[in-house]
């Protein structure tokens, strides 16, 4: 099998760090004007979709396969194509477990084997704005920032008292540099649209814009 992967560097390191199948050829490219000269391709990763604006335009000729995009902020069902959703956040890429979603069953049964061939296992989720994990995860670092507004402590004292309380992998500070901080104060500011529960703190909106 043939895929051809929009990506940068991070997310490339990371989708290749469960190993591949030596079943699977893997084009690389940067650009999503570089989609046009592999039309042969038998599935498609965009994992810059939100940075190049929602584009489905260079897409168009892959829709009769699977065609993965990152998309955090818009569900397919705005999209309105047949695209599978894929978390590709910095940091969750890095899994044996690939949080999808999709609402073809057909797609579904074709994606899990192009994600198998990556040597990972699809857990599918319902079609909602960030998933479930970066959902979870964006609180956390959003609490994080409340608490910090608060005087409460520092940085580094919640960062440590998060991993040996609750045995963390990362504080949420230190979750916030590795996914961008700019991606969790886009997603909390969508999601409080319509739940005000996602209301980001100040801080973490203005450090997101200081970045």
């Amino acid at each position: 099998m043939r895929l051809v992967v929009l990506t940068n560097e991070q997310l490339k390191e990371e989708l290749l760090s469960t190993g591949i199948s030596d079943d699977c050829k893997v084009d690389w490219i940067n650009s999503s004007k570089e989609f046009s000269s592999y039309a042969g391709a038998d599935a498609v990763f965009d994992l810059l979709f939100e940075q190049d604006g929602y584009d489905t335009s260079y897409l168009n000729d892959f829709f009769n396969r699977p065609v993965f995009v990152n998309s955090m902020n818009k569900t397919i069902a705005e999209i309105n194509l047949p695209v599978i959703r894929i978390n590709g956040w910095p940091g969750f890429l890095k899994r044996s477990v690939a949080e999808v979603c999709c609402n073809d069953e057909v797609i579904k049964n074709e994606a899990e084997q192009v994600l198998g061939l990556l040597n990972r296992k699809a857990e599918w989720v319902p079609d909602i704005k960030g998933f479930i994990s970066a959902r979870v995860v964006s609180m956390i670092i959003n609490e994080a920032y409340f608490s910090l507004e608060e005087n409460v402590s520092t940085k580094e004292e919640i960062d440590i008292a998060m991993k040996l309380g609750t045995n963390y992998p990362y504080g949420p500070f230190e979750w916030s540099k590795k996914i961008d901080l700019k991606n969790i104060a886009a997603l909390l500011t969508e999601l409080s649209t319509t739940e005000k529960r996602y209301q980001p703190a100040g801080l973490l909106l203005k450090e997101a814009k200081e970045q």
